[in-house]
Order: structure tokens, then sequence, then C-alpha cells
């Protein structure tokens, strides 16, 4: 499966229309199953507007976005809903994506019954169940009937990567999916996306600024800048040897951290209380 943006461009109008903001510009990415790609730029480069595309959120304003050589915008209303369970979305505010009037289960379990991966209640409370052992919420009974508020931030995520996961997607679209975790909490959360990605063979498209985070996790980088991408390549060809001055200038205020320290905490099981 190749999922795959072609000169994708998306422009925006301001609210009196007298102004054009050109959010990305002829952007063209590829992502795969098992395939981890970052898409890393400062604030207001476009990531999360392209990242909004791939999830057919928004349209583009030109290029397209294909599913094994399918345009999104040839797709059938029935193509489309399984392109939606295809490419899932895991965005950066838990709080914000789950209903706090909902706990686990229904959350979790509302993806599975619409979806029609199951639909006796025992059989989806069982997806839920193995949904959340995924994610490393065990014993998973005693996360079913909570609310969000009774969650911690690093659980919260997982929710969201555990609906996600109940669909058997092809890739994840991540958008700053950790940025708003501590650093021992988001360890336990990369720690998860990683196994999930041996384990089930998840592919990512994972939306960041945190180049240390990238250079830890990702396998391909695209850098943007401006809504266009300007560099792409091997995250260690990237990292090495960056030939654009924007990316240079990125990676030369990156903080660096000492190698074993680093290691140890990305290596850690987090502790979430």
């Amino acid at each position: 499966m190749l999922l795959e943006a072609k000169n994708v461009s998306k422009t925006f109008r301001s609210g009196r229309g007298t102004e054009t903001v050109h959010a990305v510009r002829d952007a063209t990415l590829r992502a795969r199953p098992g395939d981890f790609v970052a898409i890393v730029g400062e604030s207001g480069s476009g990531k999360s507007t392209l990242a909004r595309i791939l999830l057919d959120l928004i349209p583009p304003s030109s290029g397209g976005v294909e599913l094994d050589g399918v345009p999104i915008s040839a797709m059938t209303k029935k193509e489309r809903v399984q392109y939606r369970r295809h490419v899932q979305a895991v965005l950066q505010d838990p709080a914000g994506s789950l209903n706090p009037r909902k706990r686990v289960e229904q959350t979790v379990g509302e993806v599975i019954r619409l979806h029609r991966i199951a639909t006796t209640r025992v059989q989806v409370r069982e997806k839920v169940r193995e949904a959340l052992h995924l994610v490393g919420l065990n014993p998973a009974e005693e996360f079913l009937d909570r609310f969000p508020h009774e969650l911690s931030g690093g659980q919260r995520q997982r929710v969201l990567i555990a609906r996600a996961v109940a669909l058997n997607p092809q890739i994840i679209v991540a958008d700053e999916a950790v940025s708003a975790l501590d650093a021992s909490v988001k360890a336990g959360v990369l720690r998860v996306m990683a196994d999930l990605k041996d384990r089930l063979g998840v592919g990512y498209v994972f939306i960041t600024h945190d180049l240390p985070v990238v250079r830890k996790v990702a396998d391909y980088v695209y850098v943007m800048r401006s809504g266009e991408i300007v560099e792409e390549g091997a995250k260690e060809a990237i990292f090495a040897d960056p030939s654009h001055p924007y990316t240079q200038t990125l990676l030369a205020a990156a903080p660096v951290l000492h190698r074993a320290r680093s290691d140890r905490s990305l290596d850690s099981t987090a502790r979430e209380v």
C-alpha cells in the first residue's frame, strides 16, 4: 500500500477575502506501512495543513492525495470510508479529541461499531480490550470505565492510539502527538508507536518540531518551510549532511542530549499516574 501526496497545494483567504495565505505549496510525499516518515519544521510551516489533507479532512487547492494510485477525489463514498479506516489520525490534544462524557470503552467502541469490525456488545468489548492491551493500558479492565479526566496525559494519548489501531490501519498520521507530554511519558508513548510498527506493520506520518525525537524514531524525513518541502531524505543523510540552509539552521538550533541519557530515556518504560 502506498499513500502519496502529489504536488499538493492549499491556499486560504483571510476573513475579508483580500489576502491569500499559501499554507502548502506543491508538496509531494510518500508513506508506506512499516515506514516511519517524519515531517519537520517550525510552527506555521504548513505541516498540520498537509496532515489534514492526507486525512481527507480538507481538500487541496491543487494536486491530490492517492492511495495505491487511486485519487481520493475519484473515490466513491464507500471507498472513502475505507480510506479513512486505512489512514487514521492521532492528534496533539488528547483532552480536546476525547469526549469528556464518554468512558474509554465508549470512545474506542464507537469506531469499532461504525466500521462494523464487531457488532455485538461482547464482541465490541473484547476488541476494545485488545486495542487497550496493544497500547500498554493493562489490565484493560481497569481503564474501560474511566472518563478522560480520570486519565493522565500519557494515558489519554494511548487511548487515542488505541482508537486508531482498533481499525487495523495501514498508516497513522500523528500530528504533534507527543509534543505536549513530558520527557518520561513521551518516551513511553514513542515505545508504544514503535512496538505497533514492529508487531503490526503500522506506518506513520509523524509531524513534529522535535528533532531529537525524529533522530530516534524516523526512517525518512521531509523538511517544510513556509508551506514548501525544501529537503527530504533518509534520516541518516538529513542529520549527517543536510543540504538546505534551513535544515542546517534547524539542526543547529535543536537541543543536543547526552547520548547515554537520551538512550535510557527512550528505552525506559514510562510510569504514568
